[in-house]
């Protein structure tokens, strides 16, 4: 039988000079550091696609008159075909060479795309395109996320992971919260701001937020170059390798601990991710159009209302976090992870129409009755910008499905912000905990472009399902995904267990 180890009483595998008690120390404070530069690249990914999300369609309307709202669509899926490409690049090269090498690299291209992004009205054609290349290659330095996961599952041992993971997951989730508030910030600089003759630069709402991005990037290049030390240790958290950039000494990377990885939890595993993020993806886009067809809400009202929505949601998931890094300690990953898809099914179940109250339909009112009509017509200017509000006459389910409430919509975005929190890092942590010791640089990168695609084709399914088919359709047909990631997670659940407790070096 396999002897266990107690984590409190492991040594250094790879022993010198750095055996003794203050060498120890200073790994330990190194390793933690490192993990910390990993958090503000984490951090700063987030903001990168959050940053200029907002100001998108009017900047994108403002250099190129010929764009229109699908194009929009895919200017904002460039960022996740980006990161979907990159992910298992930069994850096989991390497999191969230390850290610190693909990230100054993808966040150079990172900083790059920014700038560039910050020039796209200088063409004179086909601005859009520019537009849309540049958001593909902030996205494609986003594919570091891979690197920095699969850094931070090698560094901690098996107490730490969730933990550690949790924290990664509170700094992205602070990066999406922050990102559209420093773009309010800026955004009183204005749309024409000032221009830099100099560098023929045209600093305003649009290209400042991006600039800012950029200015974060080079901070984080600096970071890496001078703190990150490449740091391993096993599940017991003993030192499998501490490599020091500045120095000549490195010791051999390649080590890996006997035992293969459990194939199958890893793809059940990569299946449960790509539906978390489908589905949050889903709701993300849908808030807005649903909103608006639901309550009668304007443009304006929408967007506003939706952003102070999200924005809670931000600080509950950062909430969310603490409780689950107490909750796994108690009970253990796979329960919590069970009962966040529990969670979604009952907040996206909630939001199924029922009753007699139908929504309003957009000139409805004035089809109905001619005097409102030529009333509108002789008050309202053609080239007013009023507008109607309600479920377009387009929509045809519009006619014969019941309205959601807002108790119903709101009490969903309560829960769904509970529930997706909680299944996003612990999708991740026992992904990771499933690997092992092993370099996870290749399957991290693959978890990634999971998460990227599943963000590519929400949008998609939302604009078919929900408009032809309308809510009850669409979130009849996501209760019946969560459903089946819960029969999944059931099926393979005693599966998703930790490398070494799966082969029996160490006690669950």
């Amino acid at each position: 039988m396999s002897q266990i180890l107690d984590p409190e009483e492991s040594t250094p595998l790879l022993k010198d000079d750095a055996s003794s008690d203050d060498s120890q120390d200073e790994d330990y404070k190194s390793r933690w550091r490192s993990i910390r530069v990993m958090y503000f690249t984490m951090f700063l990914s987030s903001v990168g696609f959050t940053i200029v999300i907002t100001s998108l369609w009017p900047y994108l309307q403002k250099i190129d008159d010929s764009a229109n709202a699908t194009f929009l669509g895919w200017v904002v899926a460039a960022y996740s075909l980006g990161q979907m490409v990159a992910s298992p690049i930069f994850g096989f090269w991390s497999n191969h060479r230390p850290r610190r090498e693909q990230l100054v690299c993808s966040i150079f291209i990172n900083v790059s795309a920014n700038v560039y992004y910050s020039y796209v009205y200088l063409p004179t054609t086909n601005n859009k395109f520019h537009m849309l290349m540049a958001r593909a290659f902030v996205g494609f330095g986003a594919g570091n996320v891979a690197v920095v996961r699969s850094y931070v599952a090698g560094a901690t041992s098996l107490k730490e992971r969730t933990s550690a993971m949790a924290n990664m997951s509170a700094c992205q989730a602070l990066g999406f919260i922050l990102g559209p508030a420093l773009q309010a910030g800026l955004s009183f600089i204005g749309e024409h701001g000032v221009t830099v003759k100099v560098i023929d630069l045209q600093l305003n709402m649009y290209t400042a937020p991006a600039l800012l991005a950029a200015l974060f990037g080079v901070i984080n290049i600096l970071l890496v170059l001078l703190i990150l030390r490449e740091h391993r240790v096993d599940d017991h958290g003993r030192h499998i390798q501490a490599i020091n950039y500045m120095s000549e000494d490195q010791v051999d990377i390649s080590e890996e601990s006997e035992g293969d990885i459990d194939q199958v939890a890893v793809l059940t595993s990569n299946i449960l991710f790509f539906i978390v993020m489908f589905i949050f993806a889903v709701f993300e886009t849908i808030a807005t159009p649903l909103s608006m067809d639901m309550f009668a809400w304007t443009r304006k009202d929408a967007v506003f209302y939706n952003g102070v929505i999200i924005s809670c949601i931000g600080f509950e998931s950062i909430l969310v976090f603490v409780a689950v890094k107490m909750a796994s300690q108690r009970i253990g990953d796979r329960p919590v992870l069970l009962g966040g898809l529990a969670i979604i099914f009952c907040g996206f179940f909630i939001l199924l129409p029922w009753g007699n109250h139908y929504p309003k339909i957009q000139w409805a009112d004035i089809k109905n009755n001619s005097m409102v009509s030529q009333t509108l017509a002789t008050t309202v200017p053609s080239n007013s910008s009023f507008e109607s509000t309600g479920c377009p006459l387009e929509q045809t389910w519009c006619q014969y499905t019941p309205a959601i409430s807002l108790a119903q919509y709101i009490t969903s975005d309560i829960l769904i912000g509970v529930g997706y929190p909680a299944c996003n890092v612990m999708s991740y942590t026992l992904y990771s905990k499933i690997l092992g010791p092993k370099p996870q640089g290749v399957y991290m990168g693959w978890l990634t472009a999971s998460g990227s695609g599943a963000r590519t084709l929400g949008p998609v399914f939302v604009s078919q399902v929900y408009t032809i088919l309308g809510p009850r359709w669409a979130f009849s047909l996501i209760c019946g995904m969560v459903l089946g990631a819960i029969i999944l997670l059931g099926s393979a659940y005693h599966r998703l267990i930790a490398f070494s407790v799966r082969l029996g070096r160490i006690l669950e």
